[in-house]
């Protein structure tokens, strides 16, 4: 590189840093059609093009770049933002790996690696990411965070715990890291620590959605008092009347309390300025008045006519409505994009029990895809009904809430806040072993297929999520489905005696939809109950329990399959 074009290639850097990307582009472009084996040359072409929204030109200039010097960590980062920024995490992560395989790569480099694991649900290899970035730099606050952070999503509250004290002991204070503290304390279930800590985020940053909402829910499930529940809340709804969030929030509270209206009262007490806003007011009215449901939907498609759930919504209330036909279109078109989305296979399924299409046959096969197999015996223990005995003992011991969490499906009962795939528990690290067998004779039973049911069927599998419900008397499971599954399960390990008498109580019914719809449908396919019974079924597939009477409680646990 001759001093002249050196001189010209500093210029364009500084017109990049001043964001003048169209007269950096034009100086860089010669250059880099003169010099073309120059690294640093395309890596400044590519944030040229990237400026200018040409992400196409972008990525071949900062992947010739890399191919010049597949380490150049400038050009990685950028090429990783760009790819991230489209979602293409494989490709982001195959493009980056010799860059990120250097002695000290860029912290930028390995978040954006870590982010695309975690996108592609490969939480142990990120993990091994963010654990590398600790160890790279040691006082840096942010590091620590994120490990925290990651480590909480994975269920490691303990540990997470940990990295969230260590990056305060660091300097950090960030209102981000006492959610990710707060969020530990809660799993580990010592809910007056983490009460404090929502309120350290809050005092840090009044407005930060996600906390409020958490405490929100810590209050509720604490207390069963939609009041106190909301009373953070309506003292912030009070300061900022015009921030329509806040209502949306207040009306998920009465939502899941069971006040549809007072829910649709708080959604609308302000301006609706968005789909959300909309969308929200939508869902809350569908409970009531299924013509209002439509037009707060119709304006949310109006206001984001690509947005995934701002359609949904309005699939749901045509639903409502009775408008099949409508619904029927959106669906299918839905679904060329997202062909294997469980929402809308559910849809899909009501949709065809509606039109009275033969097609229901190929995801809604009760008899072929949904079954009730007996656990395992898991070594330790002489018998099922010994083994049953100990778990429920140990699960009980986890049940120290009052009522059931936000945007879940039981009703009058209480769900563990920790992922039971990372207890240390003995008889609840026994519980996956005694599944395995069944899970595996039901993907055999399954076989291989096109339907999205069985196209997934790898013959392999792992667990995503686990968790333990007890339901009190009267309570129930309304009918929903599990989007990020492939298989979902109910294992019973305790039952009220209500379950052996007439009505069905307390068993599990398969097809009632959860949403309203115009004519209503009812259950199709019940299981009866039984103590070491593990019913497994497709995601997609609408369930829920019919309530019980007595004085007993129901004590279960669920999971999510997904193939490996």
């Amino acid at each position: 590189m001759t001093p002249d074009q050196a001189m010209r290639a500093q210029q364009a850097a500084a017109l990049l840093n001043q964001r003048r990307f169209a007269e950096a582009l034009d100086l860089l472009a010669p250059l880099a059609s003169t010099l073309p084996g120059e690294a640093d040359i395309r890596h400044l072409l590519g944030a040229a093009l990237a400026g200018t929204g040409d992400a196409a030109g972008a990525e071949r200039a900062l992947r010739a770049a890399l191919t010049i010097n597949a380490a150049h960590v400038h050009a990685a980062v950028d090429l990783a933002r760009l790819l991230a920024a489209q979602e293409r995490h494989e490709d982001l992560l195959a493009a980056t790996e010799a860059a990120a395989a250097v002695e000290r790569p860029r912290l930028a480099l390995l978040d954006l690696r870590a982010q695309a694991l975690q996108a592609l649900d490969r939480a142990a290899e990120a993990l091994a990411v963010r654990e590398r970035q600790v160890g790279l730099a040691p006082d840096n606050p942010v590091v620590h965070h994120n490990l925290a952070a990651l480590l909480g999503d994975m269920g490691h509250a303990d540990r997470a715990e940990a990295a969230a004290r260590t990056a305060f002991a660091k300097g950090g204070d960030a209102p981000e890291t006492w959610l990710a503290l707060a969020r530990a304390l809660q799993k580990q279930a010592r809910y007056d620590e983490a009460d404090a800590a929502f309120a350290e985020v809050l005092t840090r940053r009044p407005l930060a959605l996600d906390a409020l909402r958490d405490q929100a829910q810590l209050v509720w499930m604490r207390t069963g008092d939609a009041a106190a529940a909301c009373a953070r809340i309506d003292r912030m709804i009070v300061e900022h009347p015009d921030v329509s969030p806040l209502r949306a929030l207040k009306a998920k509270v009465l939502t899941y309390a069971g006040d549809p209206r007072g829910a649709y009262e708080a959604m609308t007490a302000g301006p609706l300025s968005d789909a959300a806003g909309h969308l929200a007011a939508s869902r809350a009215a569908v409970a009531f008045d299924a013509d209002k449901a439509l037009e707060h939907a119709r304006t949310a498609v109006g206001m984001a006519p690509e947005q995934e759930d701002a359609r949904r919504g309005l699939v749901e209330a045509l639903l409502a409505v009775g408008a099949a036909e409508e619904a029927a279109s959106m669906v299918e078109a839905m679904l060329r994009d997202r062909p294997l989305d469980q929402y809308l296979l559910a849809f899909q399924a009501t949709l065809w029990r509606l039109l009275d299409d033969p097609r229901l046959s190929e995801l809604c096969d009760y008899e072929a895809v949904v079954r009730g197999w007996r656990i395992d015996t898991p070594d330790g223990w002489p018998d099922l009904d010994s083994y049953l005995a100990e778990l429920a003992e140990t699960l009980r011991g986890l049940h120290r809430l009052k009522t059931h969490p936000l945007d879940q499906s039981l009703r009058h009962g209480t769900q563990t806040s920790m992922d039971l795939l990372v207890s240390e528990e003995p008889t609840v690290r026994a519980f996956f072993k005694a599944i395995d067998g069944p899970i595996r004779r039901h993907m055999a039973l399954l076989g291989q297929g096109d339907d999205p049911l069985r196209r997934r069927n790898t013959g392999a599998y792992r667990i995503k999520g686990a968790w333990s419900i007890q339901l009190q008397p009267d309570g129930f499971h309304a009918d929903h489905l599990h989007p990020d599954g492939w298989l979902s399960s109910a294992c019973y390990i305790a039952l009220p005696d209500a379950v052996e008498g007439a009505g069905r109580e307390g068993w599990i019914q398969f097809g009632r939809p959860g949403i309203p719809t115009a004519p209503s449908l009812e259950a199709q396919h019940f299981i009866k109950p039984e103590p070491g019974l593990l019913a497994l079924f497709p995601s997609y597939m609408w369930h829920g329990t019919v309530p019980f009477s007595g004085d007993q409680t129901r004590l279960t646990i669920a999971f999510d399959v997904v193939p490996a």
